[in-house]
């Protein structure tokens, strides 16, 4: 049956066709792919309405000057695929089953657009990352690696890399690393959720965060299948009384450097910790975010050689090389360790082999190892810088919690407050900071007479020193005057 004038009008000639001409001026080999191509993206845009008649198989090669046989295979294809219809004696037509597609890929990577200094925590200083060294090493990787390491691997990760961790944190961290028991992941993230997805398999259906602590621990958990439960700090660390009044038997603790406050764990509440997870038979994840940056000292050695089978320890490469590499890793007690191993190659079927072997020859010849002496000796001097712009334009303040780290906990005086409008004002001013108080479940940080005073959570890792000062000038300047 032939289909009726209101399907659509007939179009003829080049002028119609002029979307077509540059598929058909393409060389010969990939002639017949940018014809169909084309085609289908005129339909896909609407270029090309649904009912549309199109030229006879002759007419359209006459015009583009193409065979007859490369736009009668352009039209059988595209027919088949349901952007065409056809029908013996009736022509071709444009189908109805495609609709009009505005792809629009958008960046949802999580920035502060506009501002005139970022000091919200989180993010290295991007611009340390060693291209050069990096670069290196990948040349050397994609020379030797064999043929066969590009298949899938080890879900744990490649043997080569487990080894050069476990050298790595025994040296810098004092873990008991078994290469065995180590699962390279993609981030701390993944590490957390490996972990929850097991122990929850395994019965445990809540787990203990710290009060004040991560933002993520929510959703993170939640998405697991695990509820978290806000438990407070003391001064020495996790609060014993809380933690086992809660039930739990199992807890996420930032013992080296406790996030966001800062403080590290005493060696008493590092004992209690261990302690208390012998007794209920439970587990410590510890998140060894920024355990290698310590200003004043010798950084304190991880829990997890205190006790490897009460505790798993995890770390990655996103404070000190960058996030976008997602690279991290998990090291498990010897009774979780074939229940994450299975959950890991379930999930992913292992980290990428390229990338391991990179950071693998990366840690062997001690690249690493420069790259985190350089990012001590830029961050100190920003934390330092820091410390001295609030101490200049916000006389009175207190940096509480270690020299350590990439963010410090900046308590302002009562004259400032409140928050809401300190936050409004150095806002407006195109300075973008953390309050603490968008990491704790609890209202926190009251003064004495009930005003809610000024407490921040001040990232100082991406922001140069000169920077550092402006910004803080700038928000001294904001909210001056009352």
């Amino acid at each position: 049956m032939k289909p009726s004038q209101t399907d659509g009008a007939q179009h003829r000639g080049p002028a119609a066709w002029e979307l077509l001409l540059p598929a058909a001026a393409a060389p010969a080999r990939a002639r017949g792919r940018s014809l169909q191509a084309a085609l289908r993206s005129a339909v896909r845009a609407g270029r090309l309405a649904p009912g549309t008649r199109l030229p006879s198989s002759r007419d359209l090669a006459a015009d583009l000057g193409v065979s007859r046989g490369l736009v009668t295979e352009a039209y059988e294809q595209l027919t088949a695929e349901g952007y065409l219809r056809s029908g013996r004696g009736a022509g071709t037509w444009v189908g109805d089953a495609a609709r009009a597609a505005h792809p629009r890929a958008r960046d949802l990577a999580p920035r502060t657009a506009g501002a005139r200094a970022d000091f919200v925590p989180g993010t290295p200083d991007l611009s340390l990352f060693p291209r050069a060294a990096w670069a290196a090493a990948q040349r050397h990787v994609l020379a030797e690696l064999p043929h066969h390491g590009l298949g899938y691997p080890d879900p744990r990760g490649l043997p080569r890399l487990r080894t050069a961790l476990a050298e790595l944190l025994g040296r810098r961290r004092g873990v008991v690393a078994d290469p065995e028991r180590i699962v390279v992941v993609s981030g701390v993230t993944q590490a957390t959720t490996l972990l929850a997805l097991v122990l929850r398999a395994r019965g445990t259906h809540v787990i203990g965060v710290e009060d004040p602590g991560s933002p993520q621990h929510d959703g993170m958990y939640a998405a697991a299948g695990v509820t978290s439960v806000p438990l407070p700090l003391d001064g020495e660390g996790l609060a014993l009384g809380p933690l086992r009044s809660s039930g739990v038997r199992a807890v996420v603790t930032t013992p080296a450097h406790q996030y966001p406050t800062g403080i590290a764990y005493s060696a008493r509440r590092r004992a209690e910790l261990l302690d208390w997870a012998r007794s209920v038979g439970g587990i410590v994840l510890e998140d060894d975010y920024d355990g290698d940056f310590r200003y004043d000292r010798a950084p304190v050695g991880a829990l997890q050689g205190l006790d490897p089978e009460r505790v798993a320890y995890t770390g990655s490469v996103s404070k000190s090389l960058a996030p976008g590499l997602r690279l991290g890793w998990l090291l498990v007690p010897e009774w979780l360790a074939a229940d994450v191993i299975a959950r890991k190659r379930t999930l992913d079927l292992g980290h990428p082999t390229l990338d391991q072997a990179l950071f693998a020859r990366f840690l062997e010849r001690g690249d690493y190892d420069s790259q985190l002496r350089r990012c001590r000796r830029a961050y100190r001097e920003r934390r330092d810088a820091l410390v001295s712009a609030l101490d200049e334009h916000f006389p009175g303040s207190e940096v509480s919690g270690i020299a350590a780290g990439l963010h410090v906990i900046a308590t302002l005086p009562k004259r400032y407050g409140p928050q809401e409008r300190f936050l409004a004002r150095v806002g407006a001013a195109g300075v973008a900071v953390r309050a603490l108080s968008e990491c704790t479940y609890a209202r926190a940080g009251l003064s004495e007479d009930g005003e809610a005073a000024v407490r921040l959570v001040l990232g100082y890792a991406q922001v140069p020193p000169g920077q550092i000062r402006e910004g803080v000038r700038v928000m001294a300047d904001a909210v001056s005057g009352g």
